[in-house]
Protein backbone atom coordinates (compact mmCIF):
# COMPACT_ATOMS: atom_id res chain seq x y z
CA UNK A 1 0.00 0.00 0.00
CA UNK A 2 1.08 3.58 -1.10
CA UNK A 3 2.17 6.07 1.92
CA UNK A 4 -0.80 8.09 0.43
CA UNK A 5 -3.62 5.78 -0.33
CA UNK A 6 -6.61 6.12 1.61
CA UNK A 7 -8.57 2.80 2.71
CA UNK A 8 -11.42 2.06 5.08
CA UNK A 9 -9.37 2.01 7.65
CA UNK A 10 -8.97 5.26 7.97
CA UNK A 11 -12.69 5.27 10.08
CA UNK A 12 -10.64 3.97 13.14
CA UNK A 13 -8.66 6.81 13.26
CA UNK A 14 -11.33 8.98 12.89
CA UNK A 15 -12.84 6.61 15.76
CA UNK A 16 -9.83 7.45 17.85
CA UNK A 17 -10.14 11.29 17.40
CA UNK A 18 -13.78 10.90 18.06
CA UNK A 19 -13.16 9.22 21.33
CA UNK A 20 -10.56 11.34 22.48
CA UNK A 21 -12.58 14.53 22.07
CA UNK A 22 -15.60 12.91 23.70
CA UNK A 23 -13.30 12.27 26.94
CA UNK A 24 -11.67 15.99 26.73
CA UNK A 25 -14.94 17.33 27.00
CA UNK A 26 -16.03 14.84 29.63
CA UNK A 27 -12.71 15.56 31.46
CA UNK A 28 -13.25 19.01 31.35
CA UNK A 29 -16.26 19.22 32.49
CA UNK A 30 -15.63 17.26 35.67
CA UNK A 31 -12.70 19.48 36.13
CA UNK A 32 -14.73 22.94 36.26
CA UNK A 33 -17.85 20.89 38.36
CA UNK A 34 -15.08 19.76 41.07
CA UNK A 35 -13.37 23.72 40.91
CA UNK A 36 -16.70 25.36 41.08
CA UNK A 37 -18.74 23.17 43.43
CA UNK A 38 -18.46 23.66 47.37
CA UNK A 39 -16.37 22.19 49.24
CA UNK A 40 -12.59 21.13 48.60
CA UNK A 41 -11.93 18.12 50.07
CA UNK A 42 -13.26 14.39 48.90
CA UNK A 43 -13.33 11.84 51.60
CA UNK A 44 -13.27 8.36 50.79
CA UNK A 45 -13.45 5.53 53.43
CA UNK A 46 -11.38 2.06 53.01
CA UNK A 47 -10.45 -0.53 55.02
CA UNK A 48 -8.30 0.85 57.97
CA UNK A 49 -8.55 4.67 56.82
CA UNK A 50 -9.33 7.41 55.32
CA UNK A 51 -8.31 9.05 52.46
CA UNK A 52 -8.73 12.59 51.81
CA UNK A 53 -8.30 14.22 47.73
CA UNK A 54 -7.98 18.04 47.09
CA UNK A 55 -10.85 18.44 45.12
CA UNK A 56 -9.08 21.42 43.46
CA UNK A 57 -6.51 19.84 42.79
CA UNK A 58 -8.22 17.52 40.83
CA UNK A 59 -10.51 19.85 39.27
CA UNK A 60 -7.22 21.84 37.95
CA UNK A 61 -5.82 18.64 36.43
CA UNK A 62 -9.13 17.04 34.54
CA UNK A 63 -9.61 20.70 33.16
CA UNK A 64 -5.80 20.97 31.68
CA UNK A 65 -5.78 17.20 30.32
CA UNK A 66 -9.69 17.68 29.15
CA UNK A 67 -8.30 20.53 27.04
CA UNK A 68 -5.47 18.88 25.84
CA UNK A 69 -7.49 16.05 25.08
CA UNK A 70 -9.70 18.10 22.81
CA UNK A 71 -6.69 20.28 21.29
CA UNK A 72 -5.42 17.32 20.37
CA UNK A 73 -8.07 15.43 18.90
CA UNK A 74 -8.71 18.36 16.34
CA UNK A 75 -5.62 18.00 15.53
CA UNK A 76 -5.70 14.42 14.58
CA UNK A 77 -8.66 15.63 12.74
CA UNK A 78 -6.02 18.10 10.28
CA UNK A 79 -3.66 15.21 9.80
CA UNK A 80 -0.50 16.49 12.53
CA UNK A 81 1.14 13.61 12.61
CA UNK A 82 2.58 15.13 16.18
CA UNK A 83 -1.15 14.73 17.44
CA UNK A 84 -0.70 11.10 16.63
CA UNK A 85 2.69 10.82 19.29
CA UNK A 86 1.36 12.89 21.62
CA UNK A 87 -2.25 11.13 22.02
CA UNK A 88 -0.97 7.67 22.29
CA UNK A 89 1.36 9.35 25.37
CA UNK A 90 -1.54 10.63 27.08
CA UNK A 91 -3.62 7.45 26.02
CA UNK A 92 -0.60 5.07 27.53
CA UNK A 93 -0.69 7.51 30.89
CA UNK A 94 -4.49 7.09 31.19
CA UNK A 95 -4.26 3.34 30.48
CA UNK A 96 -1.70 3.24 33.42
CA UNK A 97 -3.99 5.16 35.47
CA UNK A 98 -7.23 3.03 34.96
CA UNK A 99 -4.69 -0.19 36.46
CA UNK A 100 -4.99 2.04 40.26
CA UNK A 101 -8.50 1.99 39.85
CA UNK A 102 -9.58 -1.28 38.52
CA UNK A 103 -9.89 -2.21 42.39
CA UNK A 104 -12.70 0.29 42.58
CA UNK A 105 -14.56 0.24 39.40
CA UNK A 106 -13.27 -3.10 37.79
CA UNK A 107 -16.40 -2.65 35.02
CA UNK A 108 -15.26 0.72 34.27
CA UNK A 109 -11.76 0.62 34.41
CA UNK A 110 -11.52 -2.73 31.74
CA UNK A 111 -13.87 -0.57 29.43
CA UNK A 112 -11.91 1.93 29.63
CA UNK A 113 -8.44 0.22 29.09
CA UNK A 114 -10.49 -1.46 26.10
CA UNK A 115 -10.42 2.03 24.54
CA UNK A 116 -7.48 2.84 25.16
CA UNK A 117 -5.32 -0.35 23.79
CA UNK A 118 -8.28 0.32 20.85
CA UNK A 119 -7.26 4.01 20.19
CA UNK A 120 -3.30 2.95 20.86
CA UNK A 121 -4.49 0.36 17.66
CA UNK A 122 -5.57 3.07 15.70
CA UNK A 123 -3.57 5.79 15.86
CA UNK A 124 -0.27 3.44 15.35
CA UNK A 125 -1.16 0.86 12.68
CA UNK A 126 -3.77 3.01 10.64
CA UNK A 127 -2.77 6.99 11.81
CA UNK A 128 -0.78 7.87 9.10
CA UNK A 129 -4.12 7.37 6.42
CA UNK A 130 -5.50 10.47 8.75
CA UNK A 131 -2.87 13.08 7.21
CA UNK A 132 -4.12 11.86 3.24
CA UNK A 133 -7.65 12.31 4.11
CA UNK A 134 -6.97 15.60 5.49
CA UNK A 135 -5.96 16.72 2.22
Amino acid sequence: MADNEVTGWVGWGWFAGIVLLIAGVFSALHGLTALLAPGSAYFAKVEGGLIVFDVTGWGWWHLITGIALILVAGALFSGATWARVVAVILVGINAVGQLFTIATAPWWSLIVLTLDVLIIYALTVHGRELKTSAR
